[in-house]
């Protein structure tokens, strides 16, 4: 393994979860939901916690909300799990002081998404960028994330950004394999899969882990999949990777991942309620069925009460 590769586990660890934030049906923050979600994540192999992405409803969490859930996350799963914290918006001020919250309130890294709708020069993005970064002394991954922020990250831009200290992972979710080994291959750059169908290839390529919304339910299989890679054990990986494909499809191809990873939740019995924040609607039972089909498929136990038709 490469100095990058150690250090960013170290840092982030490997196997990490994009976690949801569960709600109340009447849309507050459901907090012994939220302790249970994250208790299940360790117990089911990942060793770090993406709080407040994209699939944690963060456009939609205030910062008062936003504490409460890292302080709930923190006292749910210790200080041995890594906790990478969003705080990247399309408001440079906003973020920095976000930044700063969440450093206090003990988080362990910054996820800082590109900034969207606005459009700013890729300059501009280096500058919000920096500007986040020196608010805190917590290391700082990158979120790439073009089909959500409509700007994606130039390879440029990233090489730039990989010369600040604190500036050190990508989590990337462009698809680009050839940009990702051209970063790693120029800077120390660590790079993280945020494509749960493209976790194997990124993995082989060199990626230091991933961070997955299928993992809410199949973090062991991504546990061993990093494991296999690690190894140098091809064959199995591809094996993992068939295995657990079907799950990747329910969960990533049916409806939004925030929307099928709280179904699924629901379904193994973690949280009570699938409940997400406008505009987003819940999974309908259509796609709740093909969730639960999934799972059982692979060999995880569902509730057992049916949705009606």
């Amino acid at each position: 393994m490469t100095s990058t590769l150690l250090s960013a586990r170290a840092t982030f660890g490997s196997n990490l979860v994009a976690m949801p934030t569960p709600m109340n049906p009447d849309g507050s923050l459901d907090q012994p939901g939220i302790a249970a979600v994250a208790k299940h994540l360790v117990d089911t192999g990942c060793d770090g916690i993406v709080v407040a992405g994209t699939t944690g409803e963060s456009p939609t969490l205030d910062n008062d909300e936003l504490l409460l859930l890292l302080n709930t996350v923190r006292a749910a799963v210790g200080p041995a799990t890594k906790l990478v914290v969003g705080v990247g918006t399309n408001h440079t001020a906003k973020s920095v002081q976000t930044a700063r919250a969440v450093a206090a309130a003990g988080a362990d890294a910054l996820l800082v998404v590109t900034p969207y709708y606005s459009k700013p020069s890729q300059d501009g993005v280096v500058a919000h960028t920096v500007a986040i970064a020196d608010a805190t002394d917590l290391p700082v991954m990158l979120y790439d994330i073009p089909g959500r922020t409509g700007l994606a990250l130039t390879r440029e831009t990233i090489v730039a950004l990989s010369q600040h200290p604190r500036i050190v992972a990508v989590k990337d979710a462009k698809g680009d394999l050839f940009e990702m080994m051209s970063v790693m291959a120029e800077t120390g750059m660590a790079y993280y899969c945020g494509i749960d169908e493209l976790n194997l290839p990124y993995l082989t390529a060199g990626a230091a882990g991933v961070v997955s919304v299928m993992g809410v339910v199949g973090s062991d299989c991504n546990r061993d999949l990093i494991a296999a890679v690690d190894a140098g054990d091809l064959a199995r990986a591809r094996a993992i990777n068939n295995r657990v494909r079907p799950l990747t499809a329910a969960l990533m191809r049916t409806a939004p991942g925030v929307v099928t990873a709280k179904a699924a939740l629901r379904e193994v019995g973690v949280i009570a309620h699938a409940s997400v924040r406008a505009p987003l609607l819940e999974a309908t039972d259509a796609e709740v069925a093909v969730i639960r089909a999934a799972l059982a498929a692979d060999g995880r136990p569902v509730r057992t009460e049916l949705l009606t038709a």
